[in-house]
């Protein structure tokens, strides 16, 4: 295990069987294969128009402000206010393209800390849902939110990581609104915001009539069919304790249909730092970590619930192991606050 304490910014052979067995098993198979190639031209078009869409997610000038957001002034700043260590950050070796983080969430520091802990070249494109009725009604909530953390609209009820169809989606996340305090604004919760009904209807006639506009709609599918990564957190919401809730199967469904690895990491100490609740992190550099997991895949035959379970696990077990690491032998219990 590598622990570096950061305290700086920066896809055979069929048995034989009956006769009529055969024939059946011959008549799905060409039925089987007939649907296939109706289905390939419609993917090879929606991969086509994928890797042709040109935007802020592929603007080589939107990466490089967000450097300046990120790692000139957003880790910078929480670097200083808290005391971070990254741990087995060398795992991330050889991981490219499109790929999905996933991690404990508790605390409006989590977003920041994953950004500043990431490697460079796995954080540039990185992107964030957040709730479509909120970050981005506003335009000066919505420049913010799309400059700190490169976020991109969902509808409240619907999934940033669960393709259509799918039941259990994730709710979005609002993505840490530390970033905040580098450019004086609040900090606001998805998990803990009420937002008037109204609001969440004008937010979907927006997004249905970019639609019907023929505009380029981005999701966390999108995203990662075009080679983006994507941050969620499958709890659904900030926990109230440092206790992990049970996880959404939309970030594992999602790993299936797209292909792609997830990342698993734990975050450690950020609902002591930063309590949910509290506007600020509490004083005195208080000790946080990030722990991170091998990536991951979904096992042949696993359902998307049990690839959830499983990655909630190793989430927990980096946590258990590296907790008294991050926070000392005499840590805190869950929930209490030094």
């Amino acid at each position: 295990m590598t622990v570096a304490r950061d305290e700086r910014p920066d896809e055979t052979a069929q048995p034989a069987g009956s006769e009529s067995s055969s024939s059946a098993s011959s008549s799905s198979s060409a039925s089987s294969s007939s649907d296939a190639r109706a289905a390939r031209p419609r993917r090879d078009a929606v991969a086509r128009a994928a890797v042709d869409v040109t935007d802020r997610f592929s603007s080589r000038g939107h990466a490089m402000a967000r450097y300046v957001a990120q790692r000139v002034v957003l880790k910078p700043t929480i670097w200083s206010i808290t005391s971070v260590t990254v741990i087995d950050r060398d795992r991330l070796k050889g991981v490219e393209g499109g790929f999905i983080v996933v991690a404990n969430h508790s605390s409006h520091l989590d977003a920041p800390l994953i950004l500043g802990a990431l490697p460079r070249r796995l954080a540039r494109y990185l992107a964030t849902g957040a709730a479509a009725d909120y970050f981005f009604d506003v335009p000066w909530r919505r420049k913010l939110t799309e400059l700190f953390f490169n976020a991109f609209p969902v509808q409240r009820g619907s999934s940033t990581a669960t393709p259509a169809g799918t039941p259990g989606s994730s709710t979005p996340q609002a993505p840490g609104a530390v970033a905040a305090a580098a450019a004086a604004a609040a900090h606001p919760s998805t998990g803990a915001t009420a937002v008037p009904s109204a609001a969440r209807r004008k937010a979907a006639a927006k997004a249905a009539a970019r639609r019907r506009a023929g505009q380029p709609t981005v999701s966390a599918r999108s995203l990662l069919e075009r080679g983006y990564p994507v941050l969620v957190f499958p709890e659904g919401t900030r926990s109230k304790d440092g206790t992990v809730a049970s996880f959404k199967p939309g970030a594992a469904a999602l790993a299936a249909a797209c292909d792609v690895p997830i990342i698993p990491l734990a975050l450690i100490g950020a609902h002591i730092a930063h309590p949910r609740g509290s506007s600020w992190p509490r004083p005195g550099r208080l000790p946080v970590g990030v722990a991170f997991g091998d990536p991951m895949r979904p096992e042949p035959g696993e359902t998307p619930l049990d690839f959830s379970a499983r990655l909630r696990a190793e989430i927990l077990r980096l946590k258990d192991a590296n907790t008294a690491r991050i926070l000392g032998p005499e840590h805190p219990s869950e929930g209490a606050r030094p």
